[in-house]
């Protein structure tokens, strides 16, 4: 490691600290990491410039985490800027007053993306989905309700055991009690082992 890598990262903790600071409002976890790690890259940019200079840097640790935060927060990267017309931009999106999202009808709930319109699906079995499925599980009693919709999105038998303090043997055979009370629901005759 050179002499300069080492002075720098006897101050990094500084800008890092700074940057949490700063950032501790964004949510997301990821975004907020990004940000930090900006940060941290201006700021070691700048490091190399000011010691090109001539300047001892360490003097401005400061200045620089400071000037690295506000360029980060106006959308100064490493590598440029973000584009001021991208719609994805938050910068954009905020100076001009609209929010990039999901689109309608794509959900992170199954049981909405099922019901929703799509291609793979006639159009007649869709339509008795819609209507058979929410009536189905409204003939559940509450508690299997809730098993059916944590089973629906993915749920492992063993987060359902703990969840609703059955055994595992008990879940897989609640989910083979539905999957035939769904069969005989909407008018299958055969039986689902």
């Amino acid at each position: 490691m050179n002499p300069l890598q080492i002075r720098f990262l006897a101050f990094l903790p500084r800008i890092e600290s700074h940057a949490n600071l700063n950032f501790r409002y964004i949510r997301c976890p990821a975004n907020r990491a990004d940000h930090i790690a900006e940060t941290v890259a201006l700021a070691w940019k700048w490091f190399l410039m000011l010691e090109a200079r001539g300047k001892d840097a360490t003097q401005f640790v400061s200045a620089i985490a400071t000037f690295a935060v506000r360029a980060v927060k106006g959308g100064r990267r490493v590598a440029g800027m973000e584009k001021a017309k991208d719609a994805m931009n938050p910068h954009c999106q905020q100076r001009h007053g609209f929010h990039v999202g999901p689109l309608p009808g794509t959900s992170a709930n199954p049981l909405a993306d099922a019901l929703s319109e799509n291609v793979a699906t006639p159009p007649p079995d869709a339509a008795a989905f819609r209507i058979d499925f929410p009536c189905w599980l409204r003939s559940l009693s509450d508690r299997d309700r809730r098993l059916a919709q944590h089973l629906m999105v993915g749920e492992g038998t063993g987060a359902m055991a703990r969840r609703f303090r059955i055994s595992p043997a008990r879940v897989s055979q609640k989910r083979r009690e539905m999957r035939q009370d769904w069969a005989r629901f909407h008018g299958e005759l055969q039986t689902i082992a």
